[in-house]
């Protein structure tokens, strides 16, 4: 296994990062709990998670398992960077809001989220409590200081963001500095080579700030994991799937011949893409069984060398649109639109 650090803490991760969001959904208890015990065995170290994820079995469900496995003994705990998330109201998805004050980004509500997610995980510490989203009404210095708490007593060491924009991450540093604190040390984004939007703002203000970036959803709900090929064998593709294949069907036809031409499984290129990536820390795996787990890490021995860069922004091309006379765009801004 590969480590690096996140972003300008002194905290070592993985190049990988495993996912728990279908644990207590399409993977059941038993398998999810091997699969975290082989997540050990392979050297991934961090652990994400957030206090909604459960699917069909509520809200939780997923902590409540993890919380399970690390009752388990052994080193477990010890060795795993935890990583859960707040802001969403605990029920289920779609449901309103039951109660003032039971989601978002308050004070209070961070206080109770945070002593909730404690419980279920059975723990006693978070090592990276994350922002799901942003609170537009909510003030930073409630947040800073609600943040601060938690870690005075000794409840997180470090703190994060999801799906902020580059100004958010702007804000919240600004925030933190004129308290005193570290502020955020990552940002977990939407990215792959189908989704390169936050190359324009995100990825420079995260590499401005030392803030490290976590992808999440690399292949694109499944559509850079040869869903083309996977087809042709006579799998077919969900709902989902099928609605991305006619809107990029042209694109991934190319994708995996390339991915054949270079001799590597159309997800190992796509998770390898993005390890190649400035400011990228590890991306998240969301593995359903084990051997999808193993089977992940082939994509730290890929290299892809300049022309082979080039070639997937031909297919892909990024903000800045694509290469022209061999010669790949800045996707940064404000390269990316202004002169």
């Amino acid at each position: 296994m590969q480590y690096t650090q996140l972003g300008r803490s002194g905290l070592k991760v993985s190049r990988l990062i495993l996912g728990t969001m279908n644990i207590g959904w399409t993977t059941p208890a038993d398998e999810g709990k091997k699969m975290l015990d082989r997540g050990l065995e392979l050297g991934i170290n961090v652990l994400d998670t957030a206090n909604i994820y459960g699917g069909p079995s509520g809200a939780g469900a997923t902590e409540t398992i993890i919380g399970q496995w690390f009752a388990q003994g052994g080193d477990r705990r010890d060795k795993t960077v935890l990583a859960t998330k707040v802001y969403n109201v605990m029920a289920p998805f779609g449901s309103p809001e039951p109660w003032p004050n039971e989601a978002r980004l308050s004070a209070l509500h961070i206080r109770k989220a945070c002593d909730a997610s404690l419980k279920r995980l059975q723990t006693d510490y978070i090592d990276l409590y994350q922002m799901h989203h942003v609170d537009r009404n909510t003030p930073w210095e409630e947040i800073w200081e609600a943040f601060s708490v938690l870690r005075q007593q000794g409840k997180v060491v470090y703190f994060g963001s999801s799906n902020f924009a580059g100004w958010h991450i702007a804000e919240a540093q600004a925030a933190a500095k004129e308290l005193g604190m570290l502020g955020l040390v990552s940002e977990q984004s939407m990215y792959s080579l189908l989704r390169r939007t936050v190359e324009l703002e995100v990825l420079p203000a995260s590499i401005k700030y030392g803030v490290g970036v976590i992808p999440w959803s690399p292949l694109t709900g499944g559509l850079l994991g040869g869903v083309l090929r996977k087809e042709k064998e006579g799998r077919s593709a969900g709902p989902m799937t099928a609605a991305g294949l006619k809107l990029y069907g042209d694109q991934l036809a190319a994708y995996e011949s390339f991915c054949d031409e270079i001799g590597h499984d159309p997800a190992d290129v796509a998770l390898a893409w993005l390890l190649h990536q400035p400011g990228v820390s590890a991306p998240i795996i969301g593995p359903r069984t084990v051997a999808q787990l193993e089977n992940s890490l082939r994509a730290l021995d890929i290299h892809l060398d300049e022309a082979s860069l080039t070639r997937l922004d031909e297919i892909f091309p990024g903000p800045g649109g694509a290469p022209e006379d061999g010669k790949r765009k800045k996707h940064y801004a404000p390269e990316a639109y202004a002169w």
